[in-house]
């Protein structure tokens, strides 16, 4: 006993005296002398190349070395690693070199090249670099005249060119940049629906606010934070409603999650990081991104946290592990943590990480949650001592310094070449690779050199400015580093410039632009425990040891452990249900909830006495009410937020090439699965009747359906079964329409099409009420060619500029120009320089679009009524006509309500009905070509749409006649002379 007490004492004795200022002096200066041996190789051996190859002591130049496949994408040809290092010059106090690497980077550095690189790392390293070194240059510049005197801003001119080059990435639906872009000529559309460009990271999409604000906000050109902005909403937006948690990879165009795992390394990690910083860089006016991120924050501690470990979980599952390893980027947690003030798990997960360095020198890429390595490889990651850093800066706890030490040791031990530091390929061999990144010196010597610094620091007040992820200074607030009126006006140029090409309404300067507050400092507040650094050994002491980091308990993680308990009794609920899934169909008959399959439908019944417990049956009772608030909301009972919001109804406007004609929108229902058009652009493409009429089986004349919007029928099989026929033979959207004459839009009716839980259509489905659906068909007969939209009312004007090739290439197929114009106003067409080769036709379509002044009015095109219906005859019925014709005015209870007052007798319908039901008879036994593409089931029943048009002449004032003229087809035939039609408005 004696002898553990005297070890305890000993111990805090240590930690109380610390480390000596010599020391820390020592270390700091040998931390400048590894930066100069490192900075120094590259512009002795690699200078004007983007990389430094350390082993072999050369450039890496893109193009010129073996491809590495996407990590290359970072490179440029642009001197990468020189711009990402200007503001660690700075920072270290190295001012002639700075000076010297400003002048190369305005004198050699050049954006217009024909290569492809990635948005995401362009931005953090490129743009972030140089307005790092922007920055610098004004700060050095107030502070010593004499230094930096000739210098005119010409850095943040670089960024905004770069910036320009980049923009072109962001011309997708949802807002969303593609992950790559060509410098030279921006996006390619074929390739950026490809495979590899169609995908891209939370991350890359999520990180480029910080950048792209400050450039906005020092240049004036307000596109570069609008679109940086736009795309961070985005992604709130598709994240899990239950969970709030974000998955790892999506689609750009569509927003559908690619990868679903969820947690805070790689992939996601800088998209949390910019949420933060993004609040405390705009001011406190931005509440939207501290809101978002308190609310991701708590999940994550919720969910990801367990132990001490932070794990990968599945984010519509939140408490199933996605995999057992974690990655070294989730190691700039704690510092972030740091930032908002939460400090105690901060320091337990940053001592689980130190002790899987000390175990194998550095952090693997990725380990195990018993400390073992998974990938073996380290890059020379900033991440670990970046979070050393900011626990120092808070708690002021030699302990960071140690650690900082260690660190250092290794890199100068294992790391160091003759030519600079390589990466390791194997932590456990020590074996090199010729690689060093640019991160090494933007960020990994930085923060190692500001942990040693003396406070304050000696050449720039840091807690003036906020670090972006690749540890670039931007400064809290802007309205210092203000720029000189020339410069000011030739950015308003551009700006207007950029506008036009990548805007529909180029709204003035005043309007896009608002000064805001910012914070005064990064620093967080701490609770009083915290100075203390025997509390802080104390927490750290209950992470050591080589037990699962899952299972350890502190103090914090044992809450989060008692929440998880409680809340996860595996009641499944009305959220998470999926009627395709067998376990939920278990799950929910424990509960004594039975299911029955309708045809296009699920139907629920509680019964608490068939539940396996009372326990049981309350979860059942819960799951019913849940389920209750679910539908209201869908169906538009309850009131809409904006978790439901794509379960609100659409629009389908017919686009009738008139400039006399207005614009009809019928009110449709959406499905909630398939691909969802709220908030974005929706689509246009022309109709086509698919045959069968009701898509429950394979679907005839596939091309017919190609790239088009396919007319359905309800009933036989669910939806998304209709659906997934139509995407088989390639149609981009669906439309259902339906058979209850009761429901319509007009009184308010709202339908929400549910699926089977396994969503994995991509087209947008929507449903169309038996009034409007008959008014649509009554144009396409007219108008084989009818053109549509599905999609937002109030966002058709701005679809309508972002496809305009999509509808050129409709009006004019033939059409091979390959020639670009710029589309804007209405007045733009009116130069001819700008649009020599717009179609007549588009001209007239947006005049009419224009006209409409963003209102869309709904009116009756056809004043004649249209009556369709469907009758399944049994070829072994041997009934007469005259019986079936009786069934048939039995079954549709026609009154002269139904038609307007127009009908006086419905029995002066019998005869019309006798003669198509004799010739539909008399085709279904001659048409044996369509016999043929049908199974024997199906050969067994004739699909028989019959279009009944009347029309009214009053002979005498006295007197009315009716009369009536009937066409029957199966679809196949109606479709078919529907193509060859002329337009005849």
């Amino acid at each position: 006993m004696f002898i553990k007490i005297f070890q305890i004492l000993f111990l805090i004795s240590t930690i109380a005296a610390g480390m000596s200022p010599e020391e820390k002096a020592q270390l700091r200066l040998q931390v400048i002398d590894m930066f100069k041996h490192a900075f120094g190789s590259y512009m002795k051996y690699a200078y004007p190349a983007d990389e430094l190859m350390p082993l072999s002591c050369k450039g890496r130049y893109r193009g010129s070395e073996t491809s590495r496949g996407d990590i290359d994408d970072a490179l440029g040809n642009f001197s990468l690693t020189l711009v990402d290092s200007l503001d660690t010059l700075a920072v270290l106090g190295m001012f002639d070199e700075f000076e010297h690497a400003v002048r190369r980077v305005i004198q050699h550095v050049s954006f217009d090249r024909d290569v492809i690189v990635s948005v995401f790392e362009t931005n953090i390293r490129m743009i972030g670099g140089l307005l790092g070194g922007h920055i610098s240059a004004k700060y050095i510049n107030s502070r010593h005249p004499l230094r930096l005197s000739w210098y005119r801003d010409e850095l943040l001119v670089l960024a905004h060119d770069l910036g320009l080059r980049l923009l072109p990435a962001f011309n997708t639906t949802s807002g969303l940049p593609l992950p790559r872009v060509n410098l030279r000529y921006g996006i390619d559309l074929t390739l950026s629906k490809s495979e590899r460009e169609r995908f891209t990271c939370t991350a890359c999409a999520g990180t480029l606010i910080l950048e792209w604000a400050t450039l906005s906000r020092l240049t004036g050109n307000y596109l570069f934070e609008q679109y940086a902005d736009r795309a961070m909403s985005y992604l709130w937006e598709r994240r899990h409603q239950q969970s709030n948690l974000m998955g790892t990879i999506l689609n750009v165009h569509s927003g559908d999650w690619i990868v679903r795992e969820s947690g805070i390394g790689a992939g996601i990690d800088s998209y949390y990081e910019y949420l933060f910083k993004a609040y405390i860089l705009l001011g406190e006016k931005n509440t939207d991104y501290l809101s978002r991120f308190q609310q991701h924050y708590s999940s994550i501690m919720s969910y990801v946290q367990q132990g001490v470990a932070m794990v990968n979980v599945h984010m519509h599952q939140p408490y199933r592990l996605a995999k057992n390893h974690m990655d070294a980027l989730l190691a700039f947690w704690p510092g972030l943590q740091v930032m908002t003030g939460d400090l105690k798990p901060a320091i337990e997960l940053h001592e689980m990480l130190y002790q899987v360095v000390k175990k194998h020198k550095f952090l693997p890429e990725a380990f195990t949650t018993d400390y073992r390595i998974h990938w073996n490889s380290h890059p020379l990651r900033p991440e670990f001592v970046e979070s050393t850093y900011f626990l120092y800066k808070a708690t002021d706890d030699p302990h960071y310094l140690e650690v900082g030490r260690t660190i250092l040791t290794n890199l100068e031990k294992h790391a160091r070449v003759p030519c600079g530091y390589a990466a390791l390929s194997d932590v456990s061999t020590g074996q090199h690779e010729d690689r060093m990144d640019s991160f090494v010196l933007a960020e990994t010597f930085k923060y190692l050199y500001l942990l040693f610094d003396s406070i304050p620091h000696r050449y720039i007040d840091i807690d003036q400015f906020i670090f972006t992820t690749e540890a670039h200074l931007l400064p809290l607030n802007l309205l210092l580093f203000n720029i000189n009126d020339t410069l000011r006006k030739e950015f308003d140029k551009q700006t207007l410039l950029s506008a036009r090409l990548y805007e529909q309404k180029n709204l003035s300067l005043t309007e896009r632009l608002n000064e805001r507050r910012a914070k005064n400092n990064q620093c967080p507040a701490f609770n009083g425990q915290f100075q203390s650094h025997q509390y802080k050994e104390q927490l750290r002491r209950n992470i050591r040891g080589d037990q699962d980091m899952t299972e350890t308990i502190t103090t914090s993680s044992s809450i989060t452990n008692e929440k998880r308990k409680r809340e996860s009794r595996n009641r499944l609920t009305a959220a998470e249900f999926s009627a395709g899934d067998p376990q939920h169909v278990a799950q929910l008959t424990q509960m004594g909830i039975q299911t029955q399959t309708m045809a296009d439908g699920i139907q629920l019944v509680h019964n608490s006495a068939n539940a396996a417990s009372n326990e049981d049956a309350d979860d059942g009772l819960l799951f019913i009410q849940e389920m209750m608030e679910l539908m209201k909301n869908v169906n538009g009972i309850g009131q809409s937020s904006s978790d439901t919001r794509h379960h609100l109804p659409l629009s389908v406007i017919p686009l009738v090439i008139s400039p006399l004609t207005k614009l009809v929108s019928f009110t449709v229902g959406s499905a909630q699965f398939g691909k969802q058009l709220h908030g974005k652009a929706g689509i246009f493409a022309q109709l086509y009747v698919a045959q069968p009429f009701s898509a429950c089986s394979q679907l005839f004349y596939p091309h017919h359906l190609y790239s088009r919007i396919g007319i359905v029928r309800r009933g036989d099989c669910m939806f998304i079964e209709k659906a997934r026929q139509l995407e088989h033979v390639q149609a981009i959207g669906g439309i259902v329409i339906d058979h209850n004459a009761s429901l319509k839009s007009s009184n308010g009716a709202i339908f929400s099409m549910t699926g089977d839980g396994n969503n994995n259509v991509h087209i947008p489905f929507v449903l169309m009420f038996k009034d409007e659906a008959f008014q649509l068909l009554h144009l396409v007969s007219k108008q084989p060619n009818l053109i549509v939209y599905i999609g937002e009312e109030k966002l058709l004007k701005e679809s309508f500029y972002q496809q305009m090739e999509i509808l050129e290439s409709l009006i004019e197929p033939f059409n091979q120009t390959s020639r670009k114009w710029i589309y804007g106003q209405i007045e733009w067409f009116k130069k001819k320089n700008l649009c020599q080769i717009v179609p007549i036709q588009l001209k007239q379509l947006e005049l009419t679009i224009h006209q409409e002044d963003n209102h869309v009015e709904t009116e009756i095109m056809n004043k004649q009524p249209i009556i369709q219906f469907e009758h399944i005859i049994e070829a072994n019925e041997n009934k007469s006509a005259e019986e079936i014709t009786s069934e048939l005015l039995n079954s549709l209870n026609l009154t002269a309500a139904n038609f307007g007052g127009q009908l006086n007798n419905i029995d002066s319908y019998r005869p019309a009905f006798d003669k198509m039901i004799r010739t539909a008879l008399a085709n279904g036994g001659a048409n044996e070509s369509f016999k043929s593409n049908i199974t024997v089931k199906q050969e067994q029943q004739i699909e028989i749409p019959v279009e009944v048009t009347t029309t009214t002449t009053n002979q005498e004032e006295s007197q009315q006649q009716t009369t009536t003229t009937t066409r029957t087809t199966d679809t196949r035939e109606y479709t078919e002379k529907r193509s060859k039609r002329n337009d005849i408005n």
